[in-house]
């Protein structure tokens, strides 16, 4: 039975990769005079199984992280006891690129050259489908913005007020709500009737760069704002003294009302001890349209940790490296692996956690949004929406095409997709012909 053609799923042939020669299902979608059908001599039959061995070879060597993961899972599950959340998105990190938890293989319908492409873990987790994830992310931000210069501001908390929202994650809501709150209210101030409303995109980071929890907002906000009547007013000042107070007045109210009477005294205390409100940097930055969306990409996506900023791990300690805020100095830490992956799993977030929001304009549609200019045309957007995918990305970032046949070049197509729940012992039984 022929059955369907395509580059999808193929129905043609039962077992997914055993074709007859005469019956390959993709020999009619290519040239006549490279039509040569997937053979099923030892290139062709013997190639898929010789192809996973192949592919967990190269699982066998993880990446740093998935190593250290792997070798304290138990510890980790047994021991830390971390939520159901968390256990999760390690298992997923620890098991992406496993091909025993899915593979697409793709075969050359010119020399019958197969290949198996495991299937990553999606998870933010993990340092490469997470780098992939905020690929993805910084360009539907970058779909959002207005031409106009942006200015990147930092909302920072004191040190009493981090234990918190650890032992509670619902209360990063109030950080977000805090933050919304005062920069509607700053750009509203310039004329109450106009009501100006800037664009907005704030990103939640839980980390410093020495990996220890410190909850923050990096907000990118457009200097200038759309008002009732007027298209859009340009606003280069931002009232710093009003942010650095009113910052503090309202997430210490919002927390006051999450968290009851026994907050109470703490608050009192932290009007004492910060009477100058808290620390905001909203300092002017060169955030031309251009430089912005590069920034957003290469800044305000950024994972934890990057495996490159491992430098050792022995099975008991390791040690990585950051560079210091106040100096710039490159700093080296070593650390009991069981204490690194302590630092690691606090900044996994919860299920369905929203860490990047879009306000003002940039929420919704306002009225005034059709008189006003993107950064990306819609052209541009479908053009570079394209590039994101797997094998273009491999192309623009490593310099190859994965899906190049290397014996003949011929682009190869995809031929058969294994789920996790696939066993292929008994594809191989059927195909075999045992039992």
């Amino acid at each position: 039975d022929s059955g369907k053609t395509g580059t999808g799923l193929s129905n043609a042939c039962p077992e997914g990769f055993l074709c007859n020669r005469s019956t390959f299902p993709l020999q009619n979608k290519v040239p006549s005079a490279l039509s040569t059908p997937l053979p099923l001599t030892h290139e062709g039959f013997w190639g898929f199984p010789l192809s996973l061995f192949v592919v967990k070879y190269s699982y066998d060597k993880k990446n740093i992280l998935q190593t250290i993961f792997s070798d304290h899972f138990e510890y980790i599950h047994y021991v830390l006891r971390p939520g159901k959340n968390v256990m999760d998105n390690i298992k997923r990190m620890i098991h992406c690129q496993d091909p025993s938890y899915g593979q697409a293989v793709y075969g050359c319908p010119h020399c019958g050259k197969l290949k198996s492409v495991p299937f990553s873990c999606k998870s933010r987790f993990c340092p490469s489908c997470g780098n992939m994830y905020n690929q993805k992310r910084a360009f539907r931000m970058s779909c959002k913005l207005i031409s106009c210069n942006h200015r990147h501001c930092v909302f920072t908390i004191p040190e009493e007020l981090r234990i918190f929202f650890l032992k509670d994650h619902s209360l990063l809501n109030c950080l977000f709500h805090a933050v919304r709150d005062i920069v509607l209210r700053m750009f509203s101030k310039l004329n109450k009737t106009e009501n100006f409303t800037p664009g907005f995109i704030c990103v939640l980071h839980s980390f410093g760069r020495d990996l220890k929890w410190n909850p923050h907002i990096h907000a990118l906000i457009s200097e200038g704002g759309a008002g009732n009547i007027t298209s859009w007013r340009p606003n280069k000042h931002f009232d710093f003294r009003f942010l650095r107070f009113a910052f503090r007045k309202v997430l210490l109210e919002k927390l006051a009302h999450k968290l009851g009477s026994s907050f109470l005294k703490l608050k009192n205390q932290i009007y004492k001890d910060h009477p100058n409100g808290f620390y905001i940097r909203a300092k002017p930055n060169l955030c031309s349209p251009n430089i912005t969306i590069k920034y957003i990409s290469r800044y305000l996506g950024r994972p934890v940790i990057a495996a490159s900023r491992i430098d050792s791990y022995d099975g008991d300690s390791m040690t990585f490296h950051y560079t210091r805020h106040e100096d710039h100095k490159t700093v080296t830490e070593c650390l009991p692996v069981i204490d690194f992956i302590k630092r690691l799993i606090i900044h996994i977030p919860d299920k369905h956690f929203k860490m990047v929001r879009y306000y003002g304009i940039y929420a919704k549609h306002h009225k005034q949004e059709k008189n006003l200019r993107q950064c990306l045309s819609p052209q541009k957007q479908r053009y570079l929406s394209s590039l994101l995918d797997w094998r273009n990305s491999i192309i623009l970032t490593f310099g190859y095409d994965p899906l190049k046949c290397p014996k003949c070049g011929t682009s190869m197509l995809v031929l058969e997709v294994y789920y996790k729940k696939t066993a292929l012992f008994e594809r191989f039984r059927k195909v075999m012909g045992y039992g």
